[in-house]
């Protein structure tokens, strides 16, 4: 019963409980369908208990929380890591291009993996890769610091493998509104890992004394969740029952089940799922306004907490940092903005949408749009005003993020509802390579640079280091405009795009019922 189900079948294939007798229509798709009733929430698809589903949320989103942590550990003490390895604004920015370059490239492979073998298996060896590479680069000594940068490459390998799949196993457990609660649970805890990988790097720094330390903390706890992946979390693509796989929209796309091992994979190659979501204009669009937010908040997550420590020095609050470690109390309270903007941003956008949606069914896409054209705004006066006021900048900083912070989940979903299951973790995929590598793989290597080339004709250090930074981060507030075109050009295809996407859904099972029924009649006249 465990492995009824190929491993090689789609690992998005349960999500969306398509019944053959249900009328056209009574779907609800995206972040803003109404609950129908209480007793939906309690049902999971296949044989896994609502209870085992929910635990199972439980550890994934404790593993994305230590995921983000890792992603931005680096930032939290970034101005230690400058000086320790005597770096330029530049090659600190690549870094972090360094770190989404391996990420972005590793990501549409384990999206091909995702949909045909173990997910299981592929997760733990990721957070195994990511938490030992994380744990040896605190190690380094200062005259090898291009070991560093490789290591942040491998790391980015690592996450790439759960930033993929993971979502696809949610999605497997829960079915419509419940899949988009728990989506926004998921999603939640990447601002939330986010914050908490500023102030754990900058007060263990702080207490240890040395950066170094900062990375030796996750590590651990990546053995802990290694653990309870396994113990806790189940695959749905290997527990579903024989009853419910007929109702698998994999399955039906794959004909009858009873089939052998080589006729029951998947029906269609990278290359047709490729070629099939370059004309889903939706997915398109959409893909490039994350790569705008991606683009933004790249430049924002690694430079913001060094561009608070200049106004510091340039409103002379603290003095300059002469030895390790250097003063990083700006990186403790923009983790803390972060981690509060970044919860109440996503509840915000997901309840907002929930109820835009009973007026406007454009309503995933519009609300991104109206996040990223009233972030951009706030990011450039808190820009602006550092010069006259550091807590003007808090608060636009704040309210920036905030906004940003309203598309996470929405976002994710858009994905989930206009493309079909069966290619639904090669979507996730190619949307992280796209948004990654055009977007925060090249910003805050963009931005050092800027700052470089800036600051070269500055005359004051402190004054040429804080403006040389200020000016170089007006390129994300633009990019951000964009960002908010890109989701209104969404919001022209979305209605189309998802009843598309739900018109084959129900075509195709209703042929794998067809084939289910005349494979049953060959078989009678030989029973």
């Amino acid at each position: 019963m465990q492995n009824s189900v190929p491993e090689e079948s789609s690992g998005m294939n349960e999500f969306t409980g398509l019944q053959s007798q249900q009328p056209p229509g009574s779907q609800s798709y995206g972040a803003t369908a109404p609950t129908t009733s209480t007793s939906q929430f309690l049902q999971t698809p296949g044989n896994v208990s609502a209870k085992r589903s929910y635990l199972a949320v439980g550890v994934l989103c404790y593993i994305n929380l230590l995921n983000y942590m890792d992603w931005f550990i680096v930032s939290g003490v970034l101005v230690d890591i400058k000086k320790y390895f005597n770096i330029s604004d530049g090659s600190a920015g690549l870094l972090q291009t360094v770190f989404i370059f391996f990420f972005s490239l590793s990501a549409p492979f384990f999206g091909y993996l995702g949909d045909r073998y173990n997910r299981k298996v592929i997760l733990s060896v990721g957070i195994f890769l990511w938490s030992g590479v994380t744990l040896g680069s605190s190690f380094i000594t200062e005259s090898y610091s291009w070991i560093f940068f490789l290591s942040r490459g491998f790391v980015g390998i690592g996450t790439a493998s759960y930033s993929t799949i993971a979502p696809t196993i949610i999605a497997d457990l829960f079915e419509r509104d419940q899949r988009t609660c728990m989506l926004s649970v998921f999603y939640i805890f990447i601002p939330v890992g986010s914050g908490l990988g500023y102030v754990l790097a900058s007060s263990v720094t702080q207490a240890a004394g040395h950066w170094h330390w900062a990375f030796r903390i996750t590590p651990c706890m990546g053995i802990i969740a290694v653990a309870l992946l396994i113990l806790l979390v189940p695959d749905p693509t290997q527990d579903a029952p024989e009853g419910h796989r007929g109702q698998s929209i994999s399955n039906t796309t794959q004909g009858a089940d009873k089939k052998s091992g080589a006729e029951s994979t998947a029906s269609t190659t990278w290359c047709e799922d490729v070629k099939s979501l370059s004309k889903n204009r939706s997915f398109i669009w959409s893909s490039l306004g994350v790569t705008a937010m991606a683009f933004v908040t790249g430049a924002l997550g690694l430079w913001v907490p060094v561009f608070l420590s200049r106004a510091q020095l340039f409103h002379d609050l603290v003095p300059p940092c002469l030895q390790e470690p250097c003063d990083s109390s700006t990186s403790q309270i923009f983790g803390a903005i972060t981690i509060v903007t970044g919860i109440v941003g996503v509840i915000t956008g997901a309840g907002v949408a929930r109820r835009y949606k009973k007026i406007n069914t454009k309503a995933d896409p519009l609300i991104c749009a109206v996040g990223m054209f009233s972030s951009a705004p706030c990011l450039y006066l808190s820009i602006m005003l550092a010069e006259q006021s550091i807590l003007a900048t808090y608060i636009f900083i704040a309210l920036g993020e905030f906004f940003l912070a309203l598309n996470w989940a929405i976002v994710a979903d858009i994905l989930l509802y206009v493309v079909m299951p069966k290619c639904q973790s090669t979507a996730v995929a190619l949307q992280i390579f796209m948004s990654h590598l055009l977007g925060d793989a090249g910003s805050p290597y963009l931005t050092g640079i800027i700052s470089d080339a800036l600051q070269t004709r500055q005359n004051d250090s402190h004054l040429g280091a804080f403006r040389s930074l200020q000016y170089s981060f007006i390129l994300s507030a633009f990019i951000g405009v964009l960002g908010g075109g890109f989701f209104l050009l969404t919001a022209l295809h979305v209605e189309k795009d998802r009843e598309e996407a739900q018109q084959l859904c129900r075509g195709t099972e209703n042929k794998g019922y067809i084939s289910s029924e005349d494979e049953l009649q060959d078989e009678l006249p030989k029973a």
